[in-house]
């Protein structure tokens, strides 16, 4: 048998493995996609004030940046397959929360544990993959698939949403949550009970052991021992060149995930259509998103990369180009949509597992992503001025500038990879 007949088998082995933590980031995308879809279902049913709707939208972005943050603290307090295992149950009583909420603290509170568990789970569930892959390209492999799992849970989250539309009062977001904790309650007892997933486990966890033993280090590796110690220098550069790249590549696509609807009817699109050309733009991100996952063990990934982020360039610059006619918008957000799902997310996620020792990896991504998701928020607050019709070219210009600085971030790091022999492409 050949290595790539290996890869592939090892990829097949531990492919429920990556489904499990996929179904976590099916729960992240779908807790902020169904409560954006859902918050004026709420607030009528509820009877909740501008300001009430404005403070749980915002809860919960601060309390995924949160739960983000504090990824690396849970682990160590509680122990990587713990906290993997038990953080979609506690995703699910949040939700629970929501589902039977009768007033406007009830829903708050149910919103911020849910937002917490979800952000916390995200870096904890790729570092279990990546902790229990038995080499770098099966990990790559798995990794990056679990990015497809985001882009489903963005699309059932608006179908659901669709569907429950015309219910009375609240009980169409209390379907929409209701399913939501459904699918945590089932992964929770998955992670938790598989046999399978805790051979894996265990496997992972001797080959650590075993790694250290080769290494004849005795020194426990912690953040301080990896951004202070003797190869400080390289590992500080891997993590300012994934931090520019993901918080650049995260102000477009949060920008876009949050006011593509709104851009396009200010294009004079209506809101059917608006809405309709969400969910097809929706599929091909998951096409793109599914193209990159089959190469992101490979060879070509990196041309996968350079490709798409070529196609993000050009995109914006043909938004500012097309500023005011609603078709050309529609084709260049398409294009973009694609270019963003090959040299994105997926890309970022497969970095940092791979830069960083497995220790270390939740603390690290989790810093990252709270990172990103506090300056998206704050960005978010200029945004709809950023993107009417007397102000739209020039902010696709500015945003064609951040492509290119992230362009620069991402070819940097694929550089040092080179250097630091992590992957031979």
């Amino acid at each position: 048998m050949n290595n790539g007949e290996t890869s592939t088998s090892m990829v097949k082995k531990y492919r429920p493995l990556a489904v499990a933590a996929g179904i976590g980031s099916i729960l992240g995308s779908g807790i902020i996609v169904g409560l954006s879809a859902t918050i004026t279902v709420w607030q009528n049913g509820l009877g909740l004030t501008n300001s009430q709707v404005g403070i749980i939208s915002g809860a919960l972005t601060f309390a995924i940046a949160i739960g983000s943050l504090l990824a690396g603290q849970i682990t160590k307090s509680f122990g990587l397959v713990k906290s993997f295992n038990w953080l979609n149950l506690i995703y699910a009583i949040g939700a629970l929360i929501c589902v039977f909420s009768n007033n406007y603290i009830m829903l708050l509170i149910g919103v911020i544990i849910t937002g917490l568990a979800s952000g916390a789970d995200l870096p904890i569930s790729l570092t279990v993959v990546s902790h229990d892959a038995p080499d770098d390209k099966t990990s790559a492999s798995l990794v990056s698939s679990t990015q497809i799992f985001w882009q489903i849970g963005v699309f059932m989250s608006y179908v659901c949403a669709f569907i429950v539309s015309k219910m009375a009062g609240a009980s169409g977001a209390r379907i929409v949550f209701s399913i939501l904790a459904i699918f945590a309650l089932i992964t929770w007892a998955w992670r938790t009970f598989s046999t399978k997933f805790r051979a894996f486990h265990e496997e992972g966890e001797q080959r650590c052991i075993d790694r250290e033993a080769a290494s004849q280090t005795t020194e426990k590796v912690s953040i301080k021992t990896v951004f202070a110690g003797a190869n400080k220098g390289r590992f500080m550069a891997f993590f300012f060149s994934i931090l520019i790249f993901y918080v650049c590549w995260n102000l477009l696509a949060n920008t876009f995930g949050q006011f593509q609807t709104f851009t396009l009817v200010q294009a004079h699109a209506s809101q059917s259509f608006a809405t309709g050309a969400g969910i097809v733009l929706n599929f091909i991100s998951l096409l793109a998103t599914m193209a990159f996952a089959s190469v992101a063990g490979g060879k070509y990934r990196n041309k996968f990369f350079l490709v798409g982020i070529t196609v993000q360039f050009l995109a914006m610059l043909g938004l500012a180009m097309s500023s005011h006619s609603l078709w050309p918008i529609v084709i260049t957000i398409g294009c973009y949509n694609i270019g963003n799902n090959i040299a994105g997310e997926a890309m970022y996620k497969v970095w940092t597992q791979e830069a960083f020792p497995v220790e270390v990896r939740a603390s690290v991504q989790g810093f990252i992503n709270g990172f990103s998701r506090v300056c998206c928020g704050l960005f978010a607050l200029i945004t709809p001025a950023l993107v009417v019709p007397s102000a739209i070219r020039n902010t696709m210009f500015g945003f064609a500038a951040i492509v290119f600085i992230s362009f620069v971030a991402g070819l940097t790091m694929m550089r040092l990879e080179k250097k630091h022999g992590i992957n031979n492409f």
